[in-house]
């Protein structure tokens, strides 16, 4: 229970960012700056429940690096969503809802999502899994800074997701097409899992 208190606080807190800084738009460069921040310190609060995934797509890379027991994944997955889609109609009561972009490449879409998750997955099991950071102090700060550069980066064209959790609850705060969620749940998915395959590669001794 406390896992799944800490994932549903975490990712309803960074949905509800998300949320409050997009929909009124020409928030500049706010959204990016307050959806990193809010992630950095989230991290920091609850990484020593629940490893403060957060994210579909990262539970899905900490359990192929071998640090998180597929029993406990449904729990993180039903935590996620459900933080994501409550904070998601706590936005739209506070704010109204967004204007979803009129079109979209998907091509652009799906390689900007994949790379960007893979990045943060990357980060988050080099720095809050590995033996050789264990016990750091940074993990928060490069975790949200690693997001906070996806969105500066990217987020002008595929939304800046990199979380199948965002990814739905876009479409419920209206930023975004439904028909379009397929690109961000599978390219984010895609990122985590690659990001796993990677960082075992490079650290076969680190099980």
């Amino acid at each position: 229970m406390k896992k799944f208190m800490t994932e549903f606080i975490g990712t309803f807190f960074l949905v509800l960012t998300i949320g409050l800084t997009v929909i009124p738009g020409n928030a500049g460069v706010i959204a990016p700056l307050a959806i990193g921040s809010v992630l950095m310190a989230l991290v920091y609060a609850g990484g020593h429940i629940s490893g403060a995934h957060y994210n579909p797509a990262v539970t899905l890379a900490v359990l192929m690096r071998g640090k998180c027991a597929i029993s406990e994944v449904p729990i993180y997955l039903v935590a996620q969503i459900g933080g994501a889609a409550a904070a998601a109609f706590t936005a739209q009561f506070l704010v109204g809802p967004g204007t979803a972009a009129e079109t979209i490449d998907v091509n652009k879409s799906l390689v900007a999502e994949l790379l960007f998750t893979f990045a943060l997955a990357y980060v988050v099991l080099n720095v809050a899994t590995a033996k050789g950071t264990s016990g750091n102090s940074f993990y928060g700060l490069a975790i949200g800074f690693i997001v906070m550069a996806g969105a500066f980066s990217v987020g002008s064209i595929s939304g800046g997701a990199f979380n199948p959790a965002v990814a739905i609850a876009a479409p419920l705060m209206g930023l975004m097409d439904w028909n379009n969620i397929w690109i961000h749940i599978s390219a984010d998915f895609a990122g985590g899992a690659l990001a796993a395959i990677v960082f075992n590669m490079l650290n076969p001794d680190d099980r």
